[in-house]
């Protein structure tokens, strides 16, 4: 009877490290997705930036019908 109370707590706890350690691994992993995923963006609004600061590039907004158009003050047309 104890032998069997034994062998289901070892199993018991080394099913729960075996879950710790997986849900850990899971955490680190998405975590560094994350990071991954938030400096391809933030380098990718940096670069937009340097490109919609040239000369000759029209910043286009949504006019009333839905079609994008300059501004009207643009002085770049």
């Amino acid at each position: 009877m104890t032998g069997m109370l034994l062998r289901v707590l070892i199993f018991f706890i080394i099913g729960l490290v075996i879950w710790l350690g997986l849900r850990k691994i899971w955490r680190d992993w998405s975590s560094q997705f994350k990071a991954d995923d938030e400096e391809v963006r933030r380098l990718r609004r940096e670069r937009d930036q340097r490109e919609r600061a040239q000369p000759g590039i029209i910043e286009l907004k949504r006019d009333e019908d839905g079609t994008f158009r300059p501004d009207e003050d643009d002085k770049r047309r």
